[in-house]
């Protein structure tokens, strides 16, 4: 049975929510600001429902704080949203958007999907090697000479995707929808925002040059 956290400060939200996905018999776990919902996440949930309109510590502020010991997906509800907003979401490490008020039977399907897609590929358990990189896709590590470069989960999945298809070009719409998928509320120019924060941290060991850019078309690992 999978376990989904619910944060939310409206209790008629997380009620609502609740009695829906228990009928649907997935487990859940409530939390009613930010900090209770940082500490319902050491039992594991395989999907948050994050609020960003929390007062005291917003959804951002906790997806951020989480992000970098949590993998499983991050949908925000919220009440409105901006370009701007989804850009800052999606780099705090969220992956999806639910807009309030939000058919619960589209909610549904999305947490379906989500679930569907962490669970469904079967990762390759070996570790690739590119100059002084050391990529292991069982561990989602990147380790330069020994070192462990920090990767948040949407970083590692485009360095993932590209290096597991070395030489083939992706646009970043292809990137978009293979990680957040084709039902994501979201904007393709995300997938530029992580490629420099890649980009800058293969610069920082020297190993920038493995992550190419393809003018006109989009982007490639390097053989």
């Amino acid at each position: 049975m999978y376990k989904i956290l619910i944060a939310d400060d409206e209790e008629d939200v997380v009620s609502l929510l609740r009695d829906y996905l228990e009928l649907n018999h997935y487990e859940t776990i409530s939390a009613y600001n930010g900090v209770e919902a940082i500490e319902k996440t050491r039992l594991n949930p395989d999907l948050i429902l994050l609020d960003i309109n929390m007062p005291g510590m917003d959804g951002l502020s906790v997806c951020r704080q989480i992000r970098d010991y949590v993998d499983c997906p991050i949908i925000f509800l919220t009440a409105r949203i901006e370009d701007a907003d989804k850009i800052k979401g999606f780099a705090a490490g969220g992956d999806d958007y639910m807009v309030k008020p939000f058919s619960i039977d589209e909610l549904g399907a999305r947490i379906a999907a989500h679930i569907r897609r962490e669970h469904r590929t079967v990762r390759n358990n070996s570790v690739r090697y590119f100059g002084k990189l050391a990529i292991d896709y069982t561990a989602k590590s990147v380790l330069a000479e020994g070192e462990l470069l920090d990767f948040p989960k949407k970083e590692f999945e485009i360095l993932e995707l590209l290096s597991m298809n070395a030489g083939q070009v992706f646009d970043k719409e292809r990137i978009y929808e293979s990680l957040w998928g084709y039902d994501a509320q979201g904007d393709s120019s995300v997938v530029a925002e992580h490629i420099r924060r890649i980009r800058a941290k293969l610069r920082a060991v020297d190993e920038e040059y493995h992550l190419e850019t393809v003018w006109g078309l989009g982007y490639r690992w390097g053989r």
